[in-house]
This record gives C-alpha cells, sequence and structure tokens, in this order.
C-alpha cells in the first residue's frame, strides 16, 4: 500500500487548503506554466490533479464536521465561508485551467486512450461555464445548508421519550398497530411542522437554479444539468422509458407484495405505517447494538465475503473514518466521501439498530472499497466514477452481503433480512421513478405555483406508490417529497441509483453463479474509478448498461424467483 499524499513540489505539505489566499498563488503557477509540448500539457495534468485533490479535501473536511455538527454554529459559519469566499473563486480557477488545456494545441497530442475522457468532461464543462453562475451556486449551496439545519434539528417527543427522526423508525416495525401509527403519525406531523420553511427554500432553489441554466444557454435547469453531470450515454427520453418500465414491471410486484401482506395482517385497509412490520408478528429484527457493534459485525461479513475486501474495511476502523450512530445535531442521510489528497473514505449515518442500517453500512462500504480500489490512480478526477457506476459499487455490497447475514442473525432472521432487502429493491425502484419524473417536470416547468406541485407530486405517487389508505393525512403526503434530501443538496442526482441498481442486479445474478468470478469483474472495474467511459465500466463488470423495460423484465423475474426460495 502506497503513502498518501505523494510528494509533490507544487503543492507543500503543510497547505491549509481550505483558504483560497494559499490556493490562489498554486492555481496561479498552474495558469501561468509554460506549455511547448504534449509532455508538459501532461505535467500540468498531474501537478493540477494534486492541487485539486487538496482543494477537494479542504471542502470535505468542513463538510463532513458540518454534517457532524449542524447545531455547532461555528462549524456551519466555517462551512458557509468556505462556500462563500473559497468555492467561487476556486470554480472560476478551475474554469480557466480547463479552458487552457482544452484550448491546447498540444491537447490532440495527447493519449487518447488515456486521456480521452478527462478531455471530454472538461470540453463539457467549458462549454457550459458562466462567471454569473458562480455566486447563484453559492447561493444554492447555502439554501441546501438551510435545509439540513431544519431537517437536523428535528427530533420527536413520542411517549415521554425524545427521539431523531431516523430513530423513530424502529416504531413502525412494532407489532402493536396503535403503536405504528401514533410513531408515524408523529413523525410526518413533525417534518409538516416545517414545510412552509421547506416550500421557501423550494422555491428559491427552482428560480436559482432555472437562472443557472438559462445563464449557460440551455433549454432549461434539465438540459443543463444533463450536460453538468456528464450524461453523454444517455437521453431525458431514456429516463422516461426507465419510469415507463417501472410503472409496468415493478409497481405490479409492489401491490402483489402489498396485498399478500394485507391479508397476511388480516386488515381491511393497508395503512402508511403497516409496511414494515412483520407479517408474522415477529418482534423487529435488531442486528446489533450500537456502532461498534454495527462495525465488527460488519467486518465479519467482509472477511467471509471476500478477505481482500475484509481488509480494506478493516483500514477503515483505523480513526477518523465512521460517523455511525443517530443522533440530534447530526444531518439526515447518509454517504461516503472520499478525502482526496490523503486517499482516506469517510462513512456518515444515522444508525438507529434497524435491518435497513446494514444495507447502509454495507453499501457506503461499497462506496469505500470504490475509492480504496482505486487510489493509486494519479488523476484526482479518475478516482471519482460515474455516479451511475459509483452506485453499482455500493448497491452490489448490498446484494453480495445476503449469504452472510448471519453475521447479525439466526437463520430465520437471516431469511427475513433478506426477504425486506428484495420487497425493499422493488420499493425503491417504485420511488426512484417518482423523485426523477418529479424532478424532470419541476425544471421543465419552472414558473410552477406549490399547489401545482404537489397536486403533481400527488399524481406520480398515485401512478408509483404504494397502494394505502392515507386519509386524514391528505396535506402531508402532498409534501411526503420534502424528506427526499436529494431533491434539495443534489438535483437530478436519483435516476443514477436506478441505472446502479439493475447493474448491481446484474452482478448479483452473476454472484449466484460463480461468486469468484463476480468479485473478480467488481474488484477489476472498480480499480478502473473513472478512467473509461460509462458503458465501458459497466462492460469491465460483464454488465450490461441498459436500463431499459428488457433488462428491467429480466431481473425482476430474477428478484421474483429469489423471492419465491426465501421463506416468508
Amino acid at each position: 500500500m502506497s503513502t498518501y499524499p505523494p510528494p509533490n513540489d507544487l503543492v507543500p505539505a503543510t497547505l491549509d487548503a481550505t483558504q483560497w489566499d494559499q490556493l490562489e498563488p498554486l492555481y496561479k503557477s498552474l495558469q501561468e506554466r509554460p506549455l511547448s509540448c504534449a509532455g508538459c500539457l501532461e505535467s500540468l495534468l498531474l501537478d493540477r490533479s494534486e492541487l485539486d485533490a487538496a482543494a477537494s479535501e479542504g471542502a470535505a473536511d468542513l463538510y463532513i464536521e458540518m454534517t457532524c455538527h449542524t447545531d455547532d454554529e461555528s462549524v456551519t459559519k466555517r462551512y458557509l465561508d468556505h462556500v462563500r469566499d473559497v468555492q467561487p473563486p476556486l470554480k472560476e480557477a478551475g474554469f480557466q485551467l480547463d479552458r487552457r488545456i482544452v484550448q491546447s494545441p498540444f491537447v490532440d497530442d495527447l493519449d487518447q486512450e488515456r486521456y480521452g475522457v478527462l478531455v471530454r468532461n472538461m470540453e463539457a464543462d467549458v462549454k457550459i461555464f458562466r462567471e454569473e453562475n458562480i455566486p447563484l451556486s453559492t447561493q444554492d449551496t447555502e439554501l441546501g445548508t438551510k435545509y439540513d439545519e431544519i431537517c437536523g434539528a428535528m427530533s420527536v417527543e413520542f411517549r415521554g421519550e425524545e427521539y431523531t427522526m431516523p430513530q423513530m423508525g424502529k416504531f413502525l416495525q412494532d407489532n402493536d398497530r396503535e403503536t405504528r401509527g401514533e410513531a408515524w403519525a408523529a413523525t410526518i406531523n413533525r417534518r409538516f411542522q416545517d414545510h412552509e420553511a421547506i416550500d421557501g427554500i423550494y422555491d428559491e432553489m427552482v428560480a436559482v437554479r432555472n437562472r443557472i441554466g438559462l445563464n449557460a444557454d440551455c433549454e432549461d435547469f434539465r438540459d443543463y444539468m444533463f450536460k453538468a453531470m456528464h450524461r453523454f450515454d444517455y437521453t431525458p427520453a431514456d429516463c422516461e422509458a426507465f419510469h415507463k418500465g417501472v410503472e409496468k414491471l415493478c409497481v405490479p410486484l409492489q401491490h402483489a407484495t402489498n396485498r399478500q401482506r394485507q391479508g397476511a395482517l388480516g386488515l381491511s385497509t393497508l395503512r402508511p405505517w403497516d409496511l414494515e412490520v412483520d407479517i408474522k408478528g415477529r418482534s423487529p429484527l435488531l442486528p446489533f447494538e450500537g456502532a461498534d457493534d454495527l462495525v465488527a459485525k460488519t467486518s465479519g461479513l467482509f472477511h467471509r465475503m471476500d478477505s481482500g475486501l475484509g481488509t480494506l474495511f478493516d483500514r477503515l476502523r483505523g480513526g477518523g473514518c465512521l460517523d455511525l450512530d443517530s443522533r440530534k445535531g447530526k444531518a439526515p442521510g447518509g454517504y461516503q466521501y472520499n478525502r482526496d489528497r490523503r486517499r482516506i473514505p469517510f462513512i456518515f449515518m444515522n444508525a438507529a439498530g434497524l435491518q435497513r442500517d446494514v444495507e447502509t453500512m454495507v453499501h457506503e462500504a461499497g462506496h469505500a472499497f470504490h475509492s480504496m480500489l482505486s487510489e493509486e490512480e494519479p488523476l484526482v478526477a479518475y478516482r471519482h466514477a460515474p455516479i451511475e457506476f459509483a452506485e453499482v459499487a455500493s448497491m452490489s455490497m448490498e446484494l453480495l452481503a445476503h449469504p452472510f447475514l448471519d453475521e447479525f442473525y439466526t437463520a430465520e432472521e437471516a431469511d427475513r433480512a433478506r426477504r425486506q432487502h428484495l420487497e425493499g429493491i422493488v420499493n425503491t425502484l417504485c420511488w426512484i421513478a417518482t423523485i426523477d419524473a418529479y424532478q424532470h417536470w419541476i425544471y421543465t416547468h419552472p414558473d410552477h405555483t406549490r399547489d401545482q406541485r404537489d397536486i403533481y407530486w400527488l399524481e406520480l405517487h398515485a401512478r408509483f406508490g404504494p397502494d394505502v389508505d392515507w386519509s386524514g393525512f391528505e396535506d402531508q403526503r402532498a409534501k411526503f417529497w420534502h424528506k427526499q434530501l436529494h431533491l434539495f443538496g443534489v438535483p437530478f442526482y436519483y435516476i443514477e441509483y436506478g441505472i446502479a441498481q439493475l447493474g448491481a442486479l446484474q452482478l448479483w445474478s452473476q454472484y449466484r453463479r460463480d461468486p469468484d468470478r463476480a468479485l473478480a469483474n467488481y474488484r477489476r472495474a472498480m480499480a478502473l474509478g473513472g478512467s473509461k467511459p460509462l458503458p465501458q465500466l459497466f462492460e469491465a463488470a460483464e454488465l450490461r448498461f441498459d436500463f431499459g423495460p428488457g433488462m428491467m423484465e429480466l431481473l425482476m423475474d430474477d428478484v421474483q424467483e429469489a423471492l419465491e426460495a426465501v421463506p416468508v
């Protein structure tokens, strides 16, 4: 294993990359460096990569600290100061270097097999860059931080105790229906308390994002984001085909599962709080007690799956890589963030002792494996894969973990967990279609009103959602999208989960036939990082880049077959 960061003449070891006055002269020196040959341009790319990695890591450290301590004003201030004072000139400096590189007379002399993807991405970024969008991007990030602060402050008083929103999830698995109903209502009503503020944030976001798209001479923000996210290999029409495939193939499977659930529970009507309880009245799955137990059991799981992956996971236990327990004052959700200079991943989540936390843990570990398997790549841009493939790294681990869930459970409990996960994949594909279709409408109708927005949401929720009775909570249902943090923090980042889920299901099918081959394919493809076009990354793992109805039908048949083999 190499030592990071590697020595670099341009980037001093003592650099504080959170300060623009320390970064600026280094970027300026790259901008002014003479370029007289292809070799000179290649050296510039490598030095620029180390500087970009340092700047990225500075931002990562501040973001990590902020999400871990949303209730600490000084931490939030440091992050927002960076957003306002460092990220704008950093984006400008990055654009100037991108433009210099793609306009260099030597760019065509570079090895296209090696640098083709990098140059293609830079050219796309240069085409849509507008200086007037820098302050708008800053404003958008600040609005996202407001959303995080609102959500981070949410807690629920329930039967005399205070719980975070993730912690309330455990009550939805309680066998007492009254408890479930009270807990669900308390949680959704708590979120609804802030609906005016959250709607206000989203109103501003949509306006700012629409202006960003128009400034870049794009048709709308959707058009802009397809270019900004380097979606070279698919179109909005492909996304709409995915939505139709989900409607045809996944929604009926979801509804059939829910009818089975309703019958098993002996209910005349299925309510939103009836979807997670065990249909045989068994106690909720309790796979671990606290973060230390979660980490120890996950380590055992990965060592059994593949000794190499187990060793990689244990590197995360060395300190400074994990913040896992749910607590008040943490941002919602979970993520893996790579510190690009030191090449050390960080995993953040809000564990509450549930099966979904096991899934989140192995999911984020998959992202960390991707980072570590590609860590020897010199170019930081290539240490980050397209999101559509990055999520294959993580979602595959959720599925490949199935044979080893006895690290957490008895044999019967492990079957329950596998069934929960497979049914959850179907439900998730339905939710992905909902969120993606919603964003397509939002940004192609930027002048919509709040009421129009809610009406369209309800149409989509009826089209893709579970067939349950929301009576008495109609207003809350219209705002149910407020819980989806991607809509606020990372717009248009969601269809990738659907594309990747179908890739992960393909790898799972491989694994069921030939585990060694599937794991070798996984390691080989992940080691490529983002150095190849998206379809070639899929090919490296012997997967097809295909998220149309035909592929979906094959994979849903596999899921149905697996569900039939797992005891209820």
